[in-house]
């Protein structure tokens, strides 16, 4: 496949636009079968099949992302053994658009995502100052969450958890079962809403 890319004029205009994801999952066949706690299939009821969710991910990240925009994706990429020797998973990955910046999940082989070059840049974590966001996989313990020099505390966005909810409302879930199964916008993430709120 043709890795070049071509930034238009519409993208210069459109400006350099961040974006997040999380838990896609490519080429896990089981995920098709995992259930809520009411029974029901989390996206087992929406794809019959992974070429299916494959599919439909690779194109809601190509209608949504532009050349000039950067995508953090907050980890678990892909997961089974069929992705390593799967070369039209490998190529279009590659051949999405967008500045791609991992933050390294439980699941991804680091060694070999390196070496297939699928990503920009790779790192454990990741502070967005103006937004006051960090990124990590792993939804982490409120007291790790720091007040910025204006006092306000961070949020933490990130994944794992899937379809859940995030444990605060200082975090976010942006797996991508909560964003259409595509990238969302930096913007539109604290709009999300989707943590446990308690009775008091």
């Amino acid at each position: 496949m043709n890795d070049l890319k071509f930034t238009t004029a519409g993208d210069y205009m459109r400006g350099n636009q961040t974006f997040l994801t999380s838990d896609t999952h490519y080429c896990h066949e089981n995920i098709l079968k995992f259930t809520d706690s009411n029974g029901d299939r989390i996206r087992g009821d929406r794809f019959s099949k992974i070429s299916e969710m494959n599919e439909a991910m690779f194109d809601g990240w190509s209608e949504t992302i532009r050349e000039n925009d950067t995508v953090y994706h907050l980890g678990d990429v892909a997961f089974g053994k069929t992705y390593y020797d799967d070369l039209n998973f490998i190529d279009t990955f590659r051949s999405l658009p967008g500045k791609k910046i991992l933050i390294a999940g439980n699941h991804d082989d680091i060694s070999w995502i390196s070496k297939e070059r699928l990503f920009d840049e790779i790192h454990v974590c990741k502070e967005l100052r103006e937004q006051n966001f960090l990124l990590t996989h792993i939804p982490i313990h409120p007291s790790s969450l720091r007040m910025n020099k204006n006092g306000e505390k961070k949020t933490n966005v990130h994944g794992h958890i899937h379809q859940a909810k995030s444990p605060t409302k200082s975090h976010r879930n942006v797996s991508v079962e909560w964003t259409n199964y595509k990238p969302i916008h930096v913007d539109e993430v604290m709009d999300l809403n989707n943590y446990i709120t308690y009775k008091q």
